[in-house]
């Protein structure tokens, strides 16, 4: 449904994107993940075709979104940067706005407003003007018209930003319902939202994509990825330590905390497993003493950012 190959874009000598290319097809969620200034949103406003690219190209739904606008465009509901809003407007006035923008008339226009309505629960603001609305309801309010077309390939730029906890997870919750029917790309810089919402995820950092998996890819990449963390009571840090190197595999072993008599280790293997015979090898190397606590590290994708996106003199 998106297409995007060898994206540039230049702002003088600035490059803000690239060579970027991905894909994302229906029934995909896809977060764009970066630090600011990455170029995740300067990426975005030339897959909607709001700003144009220096050099590549970007096709929705088939549609070559510079030789063919308006048919790629009505396939696409956007959600920019700090959802922008005609303020003097009511949400309902905004929303029947959006929908006629979108040439829906009479009835379609009404069911469509009344589903965005509810999808995004502005059932209790719909006659207040956007410019009394807190930073949540209004962030809610142009949400609403992005999807007031029902459209097939959603584009949404920090969609949660400004929200409360609960107002993050209505909407991750949405997006991860939508997106069993649609394309939906959606940029953010919270990881938690990878898990949240997403079935793949690109990191971009200064315009060029670094990274590119599922969630589950991308934390196998962390180095914490298949070690083992354990404690024991009534054995020495030295102690623990080399009995868990002579276990076959292990790399590198680090005490975390030696305290009242309780060691917090964590061995690493050279080669990380999902199967769990490293960790019940661990086990078993340490029989008979007291293990008060022994689990398998799953990689973290903070981890796994930081690495990818920091410089060596930052890290």
């Amino acid at each position: 449904m998106i297409k995007v190959e060898q994206l540039k874009k230049l702002f003088g000598p600035k490059r803000a994107v690239d060579g970027v290319s991905f894909a994302v097809e229906q029934g995909e969620v896809l977060g764009f993940l970066g630090p600011n200034g990455a170029g995740k949103s300067t990426t975005m406003r030339m897959i909607t075709g709001f700003i144009p690219p220096t050099e590549g190209r970007v096709t929705v739904g088939g549609h070559d979104m510079w030789e063919q606008p308006i048919a790629a465009k009505r396939l696409i509901g956007y959600l920019p940067e700090n959802a922008p809003a005609y303020t003097d407007m009511t949400v309902q006035g905004f929303l029947n706005f959006a929908a006629e923008i979108r040439g829906l008339r009479g009835d379609a226009r009404k069911t469509a407003v009344n589903r965005a309505v509810e999808m995004c629960f502005l059932e209790s603001v719909l006659h207040q003007s956007v410019e009394t609305l807190s930073k949540g309801y209004r962030h809610r309010t142009c949400f609403a018209q992005s999807i007031i077309h029902d459209p097939p390939v959603l584009v949404l730029d920090e969609p949660t930003d400004g929200l409360d906890p609960n107002q993050k997870h209505e909407v991750r919750t949405l997006i991860r319902t939508m997106g069993k029917k649609k394309a939906i790309i959606f940029s953010t810089h919270i990881l938690e939202e990878v898990d949240a919402a997403c079935s793949r995820a690109i990191i971009i950092d200064r315009g060029r994509i670094v990274a590119n998996g599922t969630p589950a890819e991308l934390r196998a990449q962390s180095e914490l990825a298949g070690a083992v963390t354990l404690k024991v009571s009534g054995v020495a840090g030295n102690e623990l330590t080399a009995r868990l190197y002579q276990v076959n595999g292990t790399k590198k072993v680090t005490v975390l905390e030696e305290k009242d008599g309780r060691v917090l280790a964590r061995a690493f293997p050279k080669t990380p497993e999902s199967n769990g015979a490293y960790a019940r090898a661990i086990g078993e190397a340490v029989q008979g003493w007291r293990i008060e606590e022994l689990h398998l590290e799953e990689g973290r994708l903070d981890e796994v950012f930081r690495n990818i996106t920091l410089s060596d003199t930052q890290k």
